[in-house]
């Protein structure tokens, strides 16, 4: 059993949280909108503040919605980096910039304690299961320390390399799933467009080469017209200004990713910034002027 600190109780947070107290892990608890009162427990205990979380616990793990939601927790007033004691951890699973990664890693090591980059692909149901794939980048020692606590949350656990790899891992997900998406809707749409059954297009596809996890979930959602989130599109395009700001840096070209974030930018404006991603659909469908039928 560990003492864990755990702050951002959100879609993903709240899950990965009861996870690891189903492990048998010792919790301290923070969000910026209050701990549910039916997570406080003789296991979990809610925090005034990250840094008492911090103070209280041996690993302190964030799960924040974008760059500056990290930044504020670990070193704003009352945050992380004031309440670390030497040989600590700080695990951020966050989705954040892989350039600002490095430099928080930098701040926290200079206090004596060990910092891992570990977010997470699975969305809201892989939370729930404890079937999520988490990129590390981080120490390896830190690491092995920190594996148990992962392995209570996922499945597929990769030490990627140093400090931001996990984050620059991350990245590359979130390029292939809004690809994918826009693959899927592209190809639903037209065979619905086309007057075939695009359930029973879905179907076929699923016994083939074009089969994918995107396809089987998030074909589902274009078709049965499921789009309460799961994962907002807010949040995969502050990911794809990471890509796409990143690649910039790097002089990389990234053409259909920012095909696909413009496609996100048109959900947006029609007021889907809280859909789920998968919705990007709902931009190809004005584009033609046809909603892919049930």
């Amino acid at each position: 059993m560990s003492n864990v600190g755990f702050i951002g109780l959100g879609i993903m947070g709240r899950p990965m949280a009861l996870n690891l107290a189903k492990a048998g892990h010792k919790l301290f608890l923070h969000s910026r909108s209050g701990v549910p009162p039916e997570m406080a427990s003789s296991m979990a205990h809610p925090c005034a503040s990250p840094k008492e979380v911090a103070q209280q616990a041996d690993v302190v793990i964030t799960m924040l919605p974008d760059t500056p939601d990290v930044a504020k927790v670990l070193f704003g007033d009352d945050g992380v980096a004031h309440g670390l004691s030497k040989g600590k951890t700080v695990v951020d699973m966050s989705s954040i910039s892989p350039m600002a990664t490095k430099d928080f890693a930098r701040r926290i090591n200079e206090l004596g304690c060990d910092y891992l980059d570990a977010p997470v692909s699975g969305g809201e149901v892989g939370a729930k299961s404890a079937a999520l794939t988490i990129m590390v980048g981080g120490p390896q020692a830190a690491f092995e320390r920190v594996r148990p606590l992962f392995e209570a949350m996922g499945k597929n656990i990769t030490l990627v390399g140093g400090n931001g790899d996990g984050q620059t891992c991350k990245v590359a997900n979130q390029i292939i799933v809004a690809l994918n998406i826009e693959a899927v809707g592209e190809a639903l749409l037209f065979a619905s467009k086309a007057g075939a059954d695009p359930a029973k297009v879905r179907q076929a596809l699923m016994g083939g080469f074009a089969a994918s996890r995107i396809l089987e979930v998030h074909g589902e959602r274009m078709i049965k017209r499921t789009f309460d989130p799961g994962f907002r599109i807010e949040l995969h395009q502050k990911d794809l200004n990471l890509a796409l700001s990143t690649a910039r840096a790097l002089g990389v070209s990234l053409p259909n990713t920012a095909t696909a974030q413009e496609l996100f930018n048109a959900c947006t404006a029609h007021g889907g910034a809280r859909w789920d991603h998968s919705a990007m659909v709902r931009a190809l469908e004005k584009l033609a002027n046809h909603e892919v039928a049930k």
